[in-house]
């Protein structure tokens, strides 16, 4: 779905999330995934995921009997919704605010929104911004293909 989808839908008053949730490589139960493979199946980093882990962004990841980390689907989708955020621009500051309120359950709603619909107004002004971008581009690009061509 792109963005101009995305917002026409909320306009129409859709739920967008309603859809099914992304394909995850194990079924729930069978799901303890290696940080090798959270890695080759996110694209992050094992760095990053570490790092996510010790700043609070990324919930309690249970260990193996060695020590090892072992996500399940529940943190791949959070993982997946942090790297969304991620491309919002929203900072990281913000993200881990929203992981606490997460944490802390169902009365934090409404704040979360607030973050969220705060976030999604960045996001529709950066829109903007591209789009008067594209069209200066867009001109360049028209004048240099008229001048370019022999008369």
């Amino acid at each position: 779905m792109t963005v101009m989808q995305t917002t026409q839908a909320v306009a129409e008053g859709q739920d967008i999330c309603s859809g099914p949730p992304p394909r995850h490589p194990r079924p729930d139960g069978q799901d303890r995934y290696t940080i090798s493979e959270v890695v080759a199946f996110t694209g992050l980093t094992a760095h990053t995921l570490r790092w996510y882990e010790r700043i609070g962004l990324m919930p309690h990841v249970d260990r193996s009997h060695t020590g090892q980390r072992r996500y399940t689907n529940r943190d791949l989708d959070w993982l997946v919704f942090v790297t969304k955020l991620r491309l919002t621009g929203m900072p990281v500051a913000d993200m881990v605010r929203y992981a606490e309120l997460v944490r802390q359950g169902e009365s934090t709603y409404d704040e979360r929104r607030e973050l969220l619909e705060s976030t999604r107004r960045d996001v529709l002004a950066r829109i903007d911004e591209l789009r008067d971008t594209l069209a200066v581009l867009d001109l360049k690009i028209g004048f240099y293909a008229t001048e370019g061509t022999p008369r």
